[in-house]
């Protein structure tokens, strides 16, 4: 039932949408990313990718920024597969994006977002990205499997601290800082 069928049947949907049909339309996606910190000589590090330009064709509408922008930095993360759950893609997608292994400390927070497609279809898509804080456990970051080259240009370590000037998107800033908010209350993380 589209938003107008349900106003027409009583039912109050709230939207700022200026065509709320089209949310029913939209393409949905629910992905899953990883705020990998581990601890270096007395100060947290987190491990952030530099996408393959080709492989960013989902900017978020409400974070479009300049072409002549310095490289993207950014979170690992990506679709949760079927059958699997966000927090079992979020240590699939770091391992994958960054070539460590981490373990679940905390779910951190849903990203909401709409986006267009740069590839294909060029449909609308609404995405839902879960972050889940994850504490480093092995690997050499950067020692990725060669395939995924065509998505990940590099990983690497940057100081926490330094994140939400680094990150290239708003919601992956506010991620990082929620990260280093949870490090400093629970000194067992």
């Amino acid at each position: 039932m589209g938003y107008s069928a349900n106003l027409q049947a009583g039912l109050r949907a709230v939207t700022n949408c200026s065509d709320p049909d089209s949310l029913e339309r939209m393409i949905r996606e629910i992905s899953a990313g990883g705020v990998v910190v581990r601890q270096a000589e007395n100060v947290w590090e987190l491990a952030i990718i530099q996408p393959q330009k080709a492989a960013t064709g989902a900017a978020p509408v409400a974070n479009k920024r300049k072409s002549s922008q310095k490289m993207v930095l950014a979170l690992p993360k990506g679709l949760v597969d079927p059958g699997e759950k966000a927090d079992e893609a979020a240590i699939r997608e770091v391992r994958e994006e960054t070539g460590l292994t981490a373990e679940i400390v905390a779910k951190l927070k849903d990203i909401k977002y709409a986006y267009v497609r740069s590839w294909g279809d060029q449909e609308r898509v609404f995405k839902i990205v879960s972050f889940y804080l994850l504490r480093y456990q092995s690997g050499e970051i950067d020692a990725i499997d060669p395939a995924m080259r065509i998505e990940v240009q590099r990983a690497m370590w940057i100081p926490l601290a330094e994140a939400a000037k680094k990150l290239s998107y708003r919601g992956e800033r506010e991620v990082a800082t929620l990260a280093e908010t949870y490090l400093s209350s629970h000194q067992e993380a």
